[in-house]
């Protein structure tokens, strides 16, 4: 039989739905199998994916928590994907968001130009992580004073004194993921820098 990938992706989340509709009912497997008259393994198997859902299964099931079969078949809202373009300056930098959800890491595309190559170190609570697109990015990181190019990656803690920028001579393209303190995006006991492969945060980091 053609395999329909909507279907199937609906179907594997059912399983998940029903335990949590189940819990939320603060409803136990044996009560819902007393309810139903479905055996307690069969309502098991069928929560964890083991047992292929029927509607000779979901109604019942429905009927004993009081929710509507929609809630548990119900196929999953797709949200469309692209992120919308919203970039503003800070200190002559372009700053575009490149994250949709309130949680951290955070991710940016930085464009900075080429003025913007003078360093002002500064030090706040983060964990920051760079990736150069385009250009030459100046990264000056404690005793650090590092040029890197496209496809150079630079991760460090930003409470160490530090600052990045153009060399001076065109501008840079960046992406940076920071996350607050303790947010890291790769768990390091020291400040790292790769190279090859190597702000929001602040305006000028």
């Amino acid at each position: 039989m053609e395999s329909h990938p909507a279907v199937d992706a609906t179907l594997s989340q059912i399983g998940g739905r029903l335990r949590r509709l189940r819990e939320r009912k603060d409803v136990s497997l044996a009560e819902l199998s007393r309810r139903t008259g479905i055996s307690k393994s069969t309502l098991s198997r069928l929560e964890t994916g083991h047992r292929k859902p029927s509607l000779e299964l979901l109604l019942p099931v429905a009927a004993a928590l009081a929710v509507p079969l929609d809630e548990i078949v119900a196929a999953p809202r797709i949200v469309d994907p692209r992120m919308p373009q919203e970039p503003r300056k800070m200190r002559g930098r372009v700053i575009v968001p490149l994250s949709r959800t309130q949680g951290e890491p955070k991710a940016y595309k930085l464009t900075i130009p080429a003025n913007e190559s003078e360093p002002f170190t500064r030090t706040h609570a983060g964990y920051e992580w760079l990736y150069v697109l385009s250009g030459r990015l100046r990264l000056v990181l404690g005793d650090y004073d590092l040029v890197l190019g496209p496809g150079e990656v630079a991760e460090f803690d930003t409470q160490h004194p530090h600052w990045f920028g153009s060399t001076g001579r065109g501008p840079v393209e960046v992406l940076s993921l920071f996350g607050g303190q303790g947010e890291r995006t790769h768990i390091r006991a020291r400040p790292v820098i790769r190279r090859p492969t190597g702000p929001e945060a602040e305006d000028g980091t």
